[in-house]
């Protein structure tokens, strides 16, 4: 009875053993055990087993002790020890597998190299952005007939000149590309633009103030004012930047516009995607090729192929615009991009938001709030105006299409002012010339101008806004050359040129 109790008891704990055994192949499910690991857990297996028999043989050799509970305690006792040992052995063993592990990780650690890593993932993601961008402009380009691209040389605008270089289409006429010359920026803006116009063989469009040659400040200070700007901002973004900005367009038959906004810059550019609809023009489409991309990612670009840049980030300056309200950031200048590479902490130009942070410094809007974006891209830009120049009620006979103005010529004697609503001579002379439609006897019009440049400037000797016009009986169109718009001046010359009084 002892002998078959004994090996029931070596049974169940040859069992409870193999239940432990799973149990830790559980826990250490997924891992590794090395060579070396595992053999030390067989030996510590073969241990116990041979440490239990053992124990089996001297317990049943007991013979003089004929108490079963005495044979009983002495199998217990002699096959514990054999189960601490082999425990021990199992811990040995396991130790050994961790130890192994450790060794694994350690060697991984030594080959990671951090630098490298964020390196190579940079370069992935810029050329994952550079494809982007390249299929955006195709699309724009090669889906549409008069692609166009506004350009202010800064950072984006530098990477897009490039991109559509790489591509051809600067030099096969695809993408036309346009330039604003505002009158106020720095000096070296316009001479970058001769540089970047050589390095890649094309000519840019430049617009200015309406009625101003290129180029010529002295002309547009005796226009509009040099202070225009200090006076009133609203009507010098007006004069400077959206109506020279939406002539160019019109004049280059745009049906597609390129430009580099992101939505890194600011909340206001926040949701752009790469195609949307311009708001300017009654509706075209406009493609924003580095939408996604961070002020980082355009530097990392100019970096990579080494491409020409603006000079004044050299000077401190992430983004520039008019010399009059552009500052380096920060302030003294302590951050530069030079020979492709930041000096400083560059995080000052590089953080969200940040890049036009020196820009329309000083500027508030006639509503007090600070001036953030110069009018070209915002929601409603095409109205360069708050409304139209002698309106409802007016006196002022309208005049919508060319074919009402041949007709009206034809009908003379009558006067017609060629306007644009947003021009400030015309809305300074708008109370004068009403005046006079209601004291002369004869038809007095008006006849938009902006919106047909080539017809007025044909049919209504029109160079600049306003021109006032006197039609004689033969259908004869004579302009009024003086700056003198007061209704005493227009009535001299009415009646000098019809040859009676009217």
């Amino acid at each position: 009875r002892s002998k078959r109790r004994g090996n029931r008891e070596l049974k169940k704990q040859e069992e409870e053993e193999d239940d432990d055994d799973d149990d830790d192949d559980d826990d250490d499910e997924g891992d590794s055990m090395s060579a070396a690991a595992t053999g030390r857990m067989n030996i510590a297996k073969t241990r116990t087993y041979a440490l239990a028999s053992e124990a089996k043989g001297k317990s049943l050799s007991v013979r003089n002790l004929s108490s079963s509970s005495l044979s009983h305690l002495s199998f217990n006792r002699n096959t514990n020890n054999a189960k601490q040992e082999a425990g021990g052995h199992k811990l040995v063993a396991k130790q050994a597998v961790r130890a192994s592990r450790r060794a694994n990780v350690a060697v991984q650690a030594a080959s990671y190299d951090q630098e490298q890593f964020i390196a190579e993932s940079k370069e992935m993601r810029l050329k994952h952005l550079e494809e982007q961008a390249m299929y955006a402009l195709k699309i724009s380009c090669e889906n549409f007939d008069n692609a166009v691209f506004p350009n202010a040389l800064i950072a984006g605008d530098v990477v897009i000149t490039h991109l559509l270089s790489r591509l051809g289409y600067l030099k096969d006429g695809k993408c036309t590309v346009m330039c604003v010359d505002t009158f106020h920026l720095f000096p070296e803006t316009m001479d970058f633009l001769r540089e970047v116009e050589d390095f890649y063989g094309f000519k840019a469009e430049v617009f200015c103030a309406e009625g101003i040659p290129v180029g010529d400040k002295a002309a547009y200070d005796k226009k509009y004012g040099a202070n225009l700007w200090k006076e009133d901002i609203d009507q010098y973004d007006k004069v400077c930047k959206v109506e020279p900005f939406q002539r160019g367009l019109k004049t280059l038959k745009t049906d597609c516009m390129i430009n580099g906004r992101t939505r890194w810059q600011g909340f206001e550019r926040a949701w752009i995607d790469l195609f949307e609809n311009a708001p300017i023009g009654g509706g075209l489409a406009k493609c924003n090729p580095l939408a996604y991309w961070t002020l980082e990612d355009c530097f990392d670009y100019i970096a990579k192929y080494e491409i020409p840049h603006h000079p004044l980030h050299a000077k401190g300056y992430p983004s520039i615009g008019d010399a009059k309200d552009t500052i380096p950031i920060p302030e003294d200048g302590s951050v530069t991009f030079k020979n492709f590479e930041f000096q400083g902490d560059k995080a000052q130009w590089l953080d969200y938001a940040s890049e036009r942070k020196g820009r329309f410094v000083g500027l508030t809007k006639k509503d007090g709030s600070t001036k953030t974006e110069c009018g070209i891209h915002v929601e409603g830009a095409e109205r360069t105006f708050d409304r139209d120049l002698w309106d409802e009620g007016s006196s002022v006979k309208a005049l919508g299409a060319t074919e009402e103005v041949d007709s009206f010529v034809k009908s003379g004697p009558a006067v017609i002012a060629v306007y644009a609503p947003w021009c400030q001579f015309c809305q300074a002379m708008e109370e004068e010339y009403e005046k006079l439609s209601k004291e002369l006897s004869i038809p007095v019009a008006k006849f938009r101008g902006d919106e047909e440049r080539e017809y007025v400037q044909a049919n209504l000797n029109t160079e600049s806004f306003p021109t006032v016009n006197v039609v004689t009986p033969d259908g004869q169109v004579v302009k009024y050359d003086s700056e003198e718009r007061t209704v005493a001046d227009f009535k001299a010359f009415v009646e000098n040129t019809v040859g009676a009084k009217v």
